[in-house]
């Protein structure tokens, strides 16, 4: 069978290249990339994201790949947004008030409540529960209720509609992780860096783009 190929989109900020091997352990043909035509002839797309939501947005427009992201969203190919890639999509962040997101997922990216006892940024395995219409959503199969993922953030989405929440976690008060839109997934843990269950989620998305085509 042949592997879906599968565009991570290089906008030149960060290390990109885990995601893309990650991917690549996990079945797909991998690539990261910052041509147009690429992207568009992908079965599937990710957009990885690390460090401040104003820089990521500012990279993604000064490369010219804002368009070329926002097309693959709406050609309703397998979409997958990992951390600041995640908060890329909403509509806005309190981190960078002035900067504009791709506003894929209404709503806005939140500090994170403040707590005495909590150290922000959440830099840690947290346990991930699965919520609402994530019981049924493919890129959590095989996943088991009490799956550990690894996180880094300090802010996370709180979207218009509450139901595209579709698993959570807990720290100090209960923070949203993950997300689905349509043909769009977001979630604000790192995969790529989370063992087993990371690479369980990964391997659904690489199995959905190869369905997809």
């Amino acid at each position: 069978m042949t592997r879906p190929r599968i565009a991570v989109i290089d906008y030149g900020i960060g290390n990109l290249h885990s995601a893309q091997k990650s991917l690549e352990t996990c079945g797909a043909d991998a690539v990261l990339t910052s041509d147009p035509g690429t992207i568009a002839a992908a079965d599937g797309v990710v957009l990885p994201g690390v460090g401040a939501f104003g820089a990521c947005m500012d990279a993604l427009r000064s490369t010219g790949l804002e368009g070329p992201a926002l097309d693959a969203v709406e050609s309703g190919r397998p979409f997958l947004g990992i951390c600041v890639g995640m908060q890329m999509l909403f509509t806005s962040s309190q981190e960078t008030p002035d900067s504009a997101g791709l506003d894929v997922i209404p709503g806005v990216v939140e500090w994170i409540p403040p707590s005495a006892d909590l150290k922000i940024p959440q830099m840690q395995w947290n346990r991930l529960d699965v919520v609402g219409r994530g019981s049924t959503d493919p890129m959590l199969h095989g996943l088991d209720h009490d799956a550990w993922l690894y996180f880094v953030h300090s802010l996370h989405g709180v979207p218009s509609d509450p139901s595209v929440v579709v698993a959570t976690v807990e720290y100090g008060s209960t923070i949203n992780a993950a997300f689905r839109l349509d043909n769009v997934f977001a979630a604000q843990f790192h995969p790529e860096k989370s063992s087993t269950p990371g690479l369980r989620l990964l391997t659904n998305f690489v199995e959905i783009c190869g369905g997809a085509r």
